[in-house]
């Protein structure tokens, strides 16, 4: 018998993916080579699983690669020198792995000939737009499938489609869609369709419920080299590692937890809950430490390329040149974002309390807010204050009468 024509798909092994197995086989008479590119989201454990449900729904061959160094190397490292937060709340946990997952989907691909690459996104969410976008940039003539997103159906409707095909699915997927990485976990579906149902807490699989988190809480020290997380409570470790110990320790505490309503790339409003307690934690600790160390116009313009950065990253935008043109601004920036950042956690919250820096700005001005300064004497400061007050002046002046 020929051989078939060969699919890449995107593949989680959650109940979405485990459908296009079976969809893209049945259906289009593809062979089909299941991928997962694991962002920090799975144990040994969980791959195992997930491999041994891509052969149970009729993958020709299963796949696994490790991106998680990729990720924080490509990916994460700006984020923390950019300080992005979509909305102010929500640290773009999934939105900004999926552009290399999407990469080395499209790079499995050309290494096995394959003519067609799948993912498991649905027809509203932004997921489909970062997985397409990738994929059409880096190599345009493979074609994209989307069953999910084609046939519009419920979860439990692809429940049932998978049982009739004796492929078990947890019944509490059909409910909630959550997707795990380095950089946070989201939680989709259920109450966070609307804006007026509260999310229940039994759904953050992680953190600590805040109101059963210890009484005392605890204060932590993370210390930066150019930006970059170095150390943690005095030990030196890589940034995997670090994210990861701090994320447990966060979790503890029931830091982390965060609701997320937005504009989706698409244009509709959207919802999901999240927990990212080391993301959360040591973008607020980056973000005071530059506040310690960059001038205010380095400050100033970086808010602003960095909304811009964060954003085209949350549309799939990535592959644009803009992006590497805003990365050399923000790795630049980083040059003296060097120093430890004391943070309390306490119940669910975090507060930066104090910090330290051999690049100190309020060190180097060699005086206090609000006191005499020897810098200036009193006479430079009542000019100051006549000479920029002058336009103000003016345009009162001249308003009319």
């Amino acid at each position: 018998m020929a051989d078939r024509p060969r699919c890449i798909l995107a593949f989680s092994g959650g109940l979405d993916t485990s459908l296009c197995v079976s969809w893209l086989r049945d259906e289009f008479g593809y062979d089909v080579i299941t991928a997962t590119v694991d962002t920090g989201g799975f144990d040994a454990a969980e791959v195992a699983a997930i491999e041994a449900r891509a052969m149970e729904t009729g993958a020709l061959k299963h796949l696994c690669i490790d991106a998680t160094e990729e990720l924080f190397d490509d990916w994460i490292r700006h984020m923390i020198a950019a300080n992005y937060l979509k909305g102010g709340v929500y640290p773009l946990s999934v939105g900004v792995e999926r552009v290399v997952q999407a990469a080395h989907v499209v790079k499995i691909a050309e290494e096995f000939g394959a003519v067609a690459v799948a993912h498991g996104s649905t027809g509203a969410g932004n997921d489909q737009i970062r997985f397409d976008a990738v994929v059409r940039t880096l190599n345009p003539d493979l074609k994209i499938h989307a069953p999910i997103r084609d046939l519009g159906w419920s979860r439990v409707q692809e429940a049932e489609y998978l049982a009739e095909r004796g492929v078990h699915v947890d019944p509490s997927t059909t409910r909630y869609s959550i997707n795990a990485g380095l950089w946070g976990t989201t939680i989709g579906g259920g109450e966070t369709k609307t804006a007026g149902e509260e999310v229940p807490g039994s759904v953050y699989p992680a953190t600590a419920d805040p109101n059963d988190a210890p009484a005392e809480g605890i204060s932590i020290d993370l210390e930066f080299e150019r930006g970059i997380p170095t150390s943690l409570n005095g030990e030196h470790l890589a940034p995997i590692p670090l994210l990861r110990k701090l994320d447990a320790i966060a979790a503890e505490h029931g830091v982390g937890r965060g609701i997320h309503l937005g504009d989706t790339i698409l244009g509709i409003k959207g919802r999901i809950a999240f927990e990212a307690p080391a993301a959360l934690v040591v973008v607020d600790a980056h973000r005071e430490l530059e506040k310690l160390v960059l001038t205010k116009w380095q400050q100033l313009i970086k808010d602003q390329v960095s909304q811009f950065y964060g954003l085209h990253l949350h549309e799939g935008r990535y592959l644009d040149p803009a992006m590497r043109d805003i990365e050399a601004l923000l790795d630049s920036s980083q040059t003296r974002v060097t120093g430890s950042v004391r943070i309390r956690l306490h119940r669910g919250t975090h507060q930066v309390v104090a910090m330290n820096s051999p690049h100190s700005l309020l060190d180097a001005s060699r005086a206090a807010y609000g006191e005499e300064t020897g810098l200036w004497d009193g006479r430079d400061a009542e000019g100051f204050a006549r000479i920029s007050a002058i336009q103000s002046m003016l345009a009162h002046r001249a308003r009319p009468k």
